[in-house]
């Protein structure tokens, strides 16, 4: 405790690190100037507001659950129509966990992946050990903004790849929905 007092007074004033003060004295507090606290904002950044666990929460509630679009290959070829159907979401942390199933072409294989809440990152993997529309075993699905923007990452150089352009599946209006949920007028 007893070193305590000169560092603060060092970090204080230099000068009155220099000259000890006698017991009981008051050491003069100044506010530091304005500038220095914008520095110190500046060094640091802003501060972080953004809940990743909170958004997980809400994509594993509000993501819709059949996407529908097509997938083309890169090497050419026929777009092939694709059907998503996500049978879970989960939350764990910051992440989603996705469980469903890929219609590709006449071919449906099951699909599992992750969803980041934080940076919109998709990884999903087909669970079968087969080559459906040009994809074969081994290929991951990687998005970098969720389902919408994805393309298959082939296990190997020889293979170029391709990219899905999938969108969600609205049910059409007037049809029963799992929506919101009725409210009370209070």
């Amino acid at each position: 405790m007893p070193l305590l007092l000169p560092l603060l007074l060092a970090a204080a004033d230099p000068q009155l690190a220099m000259n000890p003060l006698p017991v009981g004295s008051v050491v003069p507090f100044g506010a530091p100037p304005s500038a220095a606290a914008q520095v110190f904002e500046t060094e640091l950044g802003p501060v972080e507001t953004f809940d990743p666990m909170g958004r997980a929460v809400d994509l594993a509630r509000d993501l819709p659950r059949v996407w529908s679009g097509v997938y083309r290959s890169f090497s050419g070829g026929v777009p092939l129509p694709v059907q998503l159907v996500l049978m879970e979401a989960t939350p764990m942390g910051q992440m989603v966990d996705l469980r469903g199933e890929m219609q590709v072409g006449d071919t449906t294989v099951a699909v599992q992946g992750n969803l980041n809440a934080k940076s919109d990152q998709l990884d999903l993997l087909m669970l079968c050990d087969c080559e459906v529309g040009g994809m074969e075993s081994g290929g991951e699905i990687s998005g970098v903004q969720g389902l919408e923007l994805a393309g298959w990452v082939a296990p190997r150089l020889t293979n170029p790849g391709g990219r899905f352009d999938l969108r969600p599946v609205v049910p059409p209006a007037g049809s029963p929905s799992g929506g919101a949920p009725v409210r009370g007028l209070w």
